[in-house]
């Protein structure tokens, strides 16, 4: 279900958004992002959807990259994924900790920034930190919103803000509406 799409403005270029009710780990994206923990594990939440469907072979690259500093992300290949890459940008250090609405702004800019350093034209990003981690739900739609009115490089050019909870799509869509740069 499409709920909103649109461009929005960069310094050099338009960034496409699009807003949809979806799993994740049916995107057929060049990446889509996992918010899980610094250690790689992926037992809950979306990390856990994309290994249980991808295969453990996701897991096991990623925990080989780990420990991955909040603010920082790491690409690893999709498993039987429709995506071809996951990028790993935590929001938590350990599994089942609570997120700070500080720490998906970070998760945000690292997944654009690996994006951007692969050449991924297409992800596609769950609401960052609000399952499991527990962050407020608008809190985290006005972070992820706004780092990507920040991010000035050319790719990703397309971005799928993708969650099943209604309510996360929700937030998301008035923070695409009303959060200025």
């Amino acid at each position: 279900m499409l709920r909103w799409h649109g461009r929005r403005a960069t310094a050099h270029r338009y960034m496409q958004i699009h807003l949809a009710k979806s799993d994740i780990s049916e995107m057929a994206v060049d990446a889509v992002v996992s918010p899980g923990n610094s250690l790689g594990i992926m037992g809950g939440g979306v990390a856990g959807v994309l290994s249980r469907k991808g295969g453990p072979t996701i897991q096991r690259e990623a925990m080989s990259l780990a420990p991955i500093a909040i603010g920082a992300a790491v690409v690893t290949n999709a498993g039987g994924l429709w995506a071809k890459n996951v990028i790993h940008a935590p929001t938590m250090e350990e599994p089942g900790q609570k997120v700070a609405v500080e720490n998906v702004g970070r998760a945000m800019r690292a997944a654009l920034l690996a994006a951007n350093q692969r050449s991924f034209q297409v992800i596609a990003v769950p609401g960052l930190g609000t399952g499991l981690g527990g962050a407020d739900p608008a809190e985290a739609a006005r972070a992820m919103v706004s780092e990507l009115r920040a991010h000035r490089q050319t790719n990703p050019a397309t971005v799928w803000l993708v969650d099943t909870n209604e309510k996360i799509l929700v937030h998301l869509e008035e923070a695409l509406q009303t959060t200025t740069p």
